[in-house]
């Protein structure tokens, strides 16, 4: 189930970069990379940025947590593996 997690994440990534913008790319690896690897209070901090609504940082918390507790150490690797290679494509 943990690979599940891993495996929506990445789809994700992809289709935000799918279109070959190359400006968003820098910023969505960056995001996914504080998601992945960041403390819950780093990844709040990241969404801030962008929105500063109460209610979307509180979920943006659970979120964090919630990947926390699911996904390994391995495979928060394993995903960071994938997105090295996606973000490495000539696409990005």
């Amino acid at each position: 189930m943990m690979g599940a997690g891993a495996l929506a994440l990445l789809w994700a990534a992809s289709l935000l970069i799918s279109s070959g913008n190359c400006g968003i790319c820098p910023a969505v690896k960056k995001d996914v990379y504080i998601f992945l690897t960041g403390s819950p209070d780093e990844y709040v901090a990241q969404v801030k940025k962008y929105q500063n609504d109460s209610l979307i940082l509180a979920n943006a918390r659970k979120l964090k947590n919630c990947i926390d507790q699911k996904l390994t150490e391995e495979d928060k690797e394993n995903a960071i593996s994938v997105l090295n290679k996606i973000f490495s494509s000539h696409l990005c």
